[in-house]
């Protein structure tokens, strides 16, 4: 109904097309008609014409007035009916498909607050968290494993490094067994053995004859340290030697590899270097 009130008023202010002539004429007819019943009666002929020609031109301000009134009444009525169809037209409204309403107050999904980022851009790149920097193990400290992969043979020498089989829960006994092609002029055996727990020197021995070799022990870092050094102007044999270490631990196995050893010798035309680890568990 109200869109057929609509459409009618529409086509009525399209159609309408107001006479100006016809209005002017009528307003001048109107004042002449006053102004001759006023003096018809006593003037002459000669003095009505004056009169007459008089008015009309004092009128002619009054009749432009009264044609911008008329004009400025058409122009809003014709506004008026605009609005008043405007209003009447349906509302268009976007529509939200299945399942996309929103609740009361909450934001659009595509309306990012300040600070936010709109969670279907993806992140710029290089917004990650900066990794740790690798730790390194600061001075004494020793590593689990060997320093580098063993190297058990070089030249006239050979070596390798196991845990003794009679070793028990209480006490063991690692032996770094080596064996020379040559005579050793220089001859130098390092055993570490490390600290897992009530690690203390049991004592030591060496195939070889001990008056040719210095002895030291000690705890350095986590580990406990076997050291022996052959005195200058004595020489190694060829053949096979052993240096053993004993030492006390923590009731229960004991996993040695973490131990380590390593052996420096000298010959008369070379100076072979090899060391390695234990894989065997007291």
């Amino acid at each position: 109904m109200m869109d057929d009130i609509g459409n009618q008023l529409r086509r009525a202010a399209a159609a309408h097309q107001p006479d100006r002539a016809r209005m002017l004429a009528r307003v001048q007819r109107g004042m002449l008609s006053s102004s001759a019943t006023d003096t018809a009666d006593f003037d002459s002929p000669g003095a009505r014409t004056a009169r007459h020609r008089n008015r009309i031109a004092q009128s002619w301000p009054k009749v432009v007035l009264t044609t911008l009134a008329t004009a400025a009444t058409l122009a809003v009525g014709g506004f008026a009916v605009g609005a008043v169809v405007h209003g009447h037209e349906p509302r268009q409204e976007s529509a939200a498909g299945p399942g996309t309403s929103l609740a009361p107050g909450s934001p659009s999904p595509h309306a990012a607050g300040p600070g936010q980022q709109d969670p279907t851009t993806p992140p710029p790149a290089g917004t990650g968290r900066p990794s740790a920097p690798p730790t390194t193990p600061g001075p004494g400290h020793t590593s689990a494993t060997p320093p580098s992969r063993p190297h058990t043979e070089d030249g006239p020498l050979w070596a390798d490094g196991s845990v003794d089989p009679h070793s028990n829960s209480f006490w063991a006994q690692s032996n770094v067994t080596l064996k020379a092609r040559k005579p050793l002029t220089a001859l130098s055996v390092e055993l570490r053995i490390a600290q897992t727990g009530g690690v203390h020197s049991a004592g030591s021995w060496q195939t070889l004859p001990a008056a040719d070799f210095t002895l030291s022990v000690r705890e350095e870092g986590d580990a406990l340290i076997y050291r022996w050094t052959l005195r200058a102007g004595r020489t190694v044999p060829a053949g096979q030697h052993v240096f053993a270490g004993q030492y006390d631990h923590t009731a229960g196995g004991r996993n040695a590899r973490a131990d380590s050893y390593r052996v420096n010798a000298g010959t008369s035309d070379a100076k072979p270097a090899v060391w390695g680890d234990f894989a065997r568990s007291t």
